[in-house]
């Protein structure tokens, strides 16, 4: 019986990683939201521009190198695949806040780091 607990357990967990997170994002103007960049699995995300100003999307490795992987105009969409231990940089271009609609999903969905930067010219 117990075995049995710890497996549908292990197995509910399971289910509800692999549906990831759902999130509206806003950015500053002359910042940057960072997804990641500590976890142990690779992720991906969904996003969709919602608002009225570009942003584009980079990855940051975990040696520190940074890679341009697109831009995204208003209601341009992408969906982006990162490695374990990379962040994703999201960064405003425009003079007003940037808004997103993304669908994050991988081993590292839950528990990620996430937070915001002051983007460097």
């Amino acid at each position: 019986m117990r075995t049995y607990l710890i497996v549908t357990l292990l197995t509910c967990l399971a289910l509800l990683g692999s549906c990831g997170v759902t999130s509206d994002l806003r950015i500053e103007t002359g910042k940057q939201f960072v997804l990641g960049g500590s976890q142990r699995g690779a992720f991906r995300v969904a996003a969709r521009n919602s608002g009225s100003v570009p942003v584009s999307v980079a990855e940051r490795r975990p040696d520190g190198t940074i890679e341009e992987r697109g831009r995204l105009e208003p209601g341009g969409r992408a969906e982006l695949a990162f490695g374990a231990g990379s962040a994703a940089l999201v960064r405003n271009l425009g003079e007003r806040d940037a808004e997103l609609h993304c669908e994050i999903k991988g081993d590292a969905s839950f528990g990620m780091g996430m937070g915001y930067e002051v983007l460097k010219k």
